[in-house]
């Protein structure tokens, strides 16, 4: 197996760091070739830009998407965005690990997306028209490939929990599981969260440790978040709204969900 870790943290020593450093063991343990973009090491470029199309027509304003499908079709992407394509086309596992920070992902990353996720490459893939809104939402390049949050945060699990104050923790990584991951076709595997990092003994830790190595070595057999595919039926064309007789009982993001439970996301 081909294992991408992603990974935003920009201190080695911390928890987040002990995590990267057991996960690549652990894979390189069980034969598996791994891959890292650590994102701080790599002092990755996180602004989308006209810099990242150096073959771009600089008379003409600059446009995110029609520029950026240019440059992918045309070959004419700037290095590192190219390197990681390469990364994810090789991949057949992707984990992205980071902190939750406001509650979403470092900038860092959210920026690895914007400027990886190309037009051609991530999106704009497939048929466009009246009847048909592309490869998406369970189609894609991606396709076949798998792919898992592991984030730590701060906060209780009782913070995170359906009456919490903070919301709950699926909602919360919906944008990123459903809108980032299941969008370009990922199988999106349930994530592994641990709450309360800052209060980590030892004891923690290694529990910690252990229960995310079992999450590792079952990543390829267990069941992804059912996410209700695009192109498959559930949803009325072209308005893309679900049809009235699914997820009646259900309200909010776990109406996108087919599986009978639509909570109890974190690992």
């Amino acid at each position: 197996m081909n294992v991408l870790l992603v990974y935003a943290h920009p201190e080695p020593r911390s928890l987040n760091g002990s995590m990267r450093d057991f996960m690549v063991d652990r894979f390189v343990r069980a034969r598996h070739a791994v891959e890292v973009s650590d994102l701080y090491a790599m002092g990755w470029k996180a602004n989308l830009d006209a810099d990242d199309f150096p073959r771009r027509d600089a008379t003409q304003p600059f446009s995110p998407i029609a520029d950026s499908k240019r440059a992918f079709a045309e070959g004419g992407q700037s290095p590192d965005v190219a390197a990681e394509q390469h990364k994810l086309r090789w991949a057949d596992l992707v984990i992205f690990q980071f902190p939750l920070w406001w509650f979403s992902m470092p900038a860092i990353m959210k920026g690895w997306f914007e400027r990886v996720y190309a037009y051609g490459f991530a999106y704009g893939v497939g048929e466009h028209s009246e009847t048909r809104w592309g490869e998406r939402y369970g189609e894609g390049v991606f396709e076949g490939k798998r792919a898992m949050l592991v984030v730590t945060t701060g906060g209780w699990a009782e913070h995170y929990s359906e009456r919490g104050i903070n919301g709950p923790i699926d909602d919360l990584l919906f944008p990123i599981q459903h809108g980032i991951l299941f969008y370009p076709g990922f199988d999106v595997l349930p994530p592994f969260v641990v709450f309360k990092s800052s209060a980590m003994d030892t004891t923690r830790h290694n529990e910690t440790l252990s229960a995310l190595g079992a999450r590792l070595d079952n990543a390829m057999q267990a069941a992804p978040v059912a996410y209700r595919s695009q192109n498959r039926g559930d949803y009325l064309v072209p308005a893309l709204t679900l049809k009235p007789e699914l997820g009646a009982n259900r309200i909010g993001f776990a109406l996108h969900r087919q599986d009978e439970r639509a909570s109890d996301l974190a690992g």
